[in-house]
């Protein structure tokens, strides 16, 4: 009789609030489709309940855990070591448990950074990105580090978004400069990748940044960090206008993807996660 084992391979989130947040059953399918007995966790975890939260996670030997909002900062100071670029973001989503020791990473830019990269390599390319909020940082930096040839980052508030250039420029071999973002955003000619690293538009299918649509060029990849709705009303724009649109869909799963393979050294299959998580928003959609 073959020897049986019952104990699963434990990986997680910790957030607040965690109930809208699909990850879960994106990673779960996964695993049940590769036929690999783990679970995956979401845990509402306040503030104030960090660091038992982490500590929870050692004792009980987790493989590793995501970290959203509000904890992607905060827990830092409960980890032995960051990725290189984790450390220049300033901020962790990802942690990796290996004989106790826990190694923090950030996989919001690498996420994006691979759906990029399915439709256009970015080095040597000029980039525009609107936003400078933790999204946009992950971004710039993993383009910075993949050898963009400029990037232009525009806030409305234009000292974020110098922070962000400047980390780009002190950290990477790529260059960065910041704009204040006044009225309707233009897109410099010369332009390859234009990214809405903002929120406008989630959950809203009607939603648009402020940005002149004349601007954009025939040819350009024009991204969206926005999953739901996938298809957001900027890249339906940019697609007439003859330009490749990128959905955010992509970003948030190979985030699954990436996080798996830090946690358990195995590849999970992309469409089944993607397919998961389309169902899950076409069903809230209809509700």
């Amino acid at each position: 009789m073959p020897e049986q084992n019952f104990r699963s391979i434990l990986t997680g989130s910790f957030s607040t609030p965690c109930g809208d947040n699909p990850t879960v059953a994106m990673i779960e399918a996964a695993y049940r489709h590769a036929g690999i007995d783990a679970r995956y966790i979401n845990c509402d975890v306040s503030a104030e309940n960090l660091a038992d939260a982490v500590r929870g996670a050692r004792a009980m030997e987790w493989v590793g855990f995501n970290c959203s909002l509000p904890h992607k900062v905060a827990v830092i100071a409960h980890l032995d070591d960051l990725a290189e670029a984790a450390r220049i973001i300033g901020a962790v989503n990802c942690v990796t448990i290996r004989d106790g020791r826990l190694v923090g990473n950030n996989t919001d830019g690498k996420g994006f950074l691979a759906s990029l990269q399915d439709v256009v390599d970015p080095k040597g390319k000029r980039v525009f990105m609107l936003g400078a909020g933790g999204a946009a940082r992950a971004i710039a930096v993993e383009l910075g580090l993949a050898g963009v040839a400029h990037l232009d980052v525009v806030n409305r508030d234009p000292a974020k978004a110098e922070t962000i250039a400047a980390l780009v420029r002190d950290n990477t071999d790529s260059d960065a400069t910041a704009h204040p973002w006044d009225g309707a955003a233009r897109i410099p000619e010369g332009t390859d990748i234009v990214i809405n690293a903002t929120s406008v538009g989630l959950g809203d299918a009607q939603a648009m940044p402020e940005v002149d649509l004349d601007t954009l060029t025939k040819g350009q990849v024009v991204a969206d960090v926005i999953p739901n709705p996938p298809m957001t009303r900027f890249l339906r724009a940019a697609r007439e206008r003859g330009c490749t649109p990128l959905d955010g869909l992509g970003m948030l799963v190979n985030q699954g993807v990436i996080g798996v393979e830090l946690w358990l050294g195995k590849t999970m299959d992309a469409d089944v996660m993607k397919k998961t998580l389309r169902d899950i928003f076409a069903a809230s959609d209809a509700g």
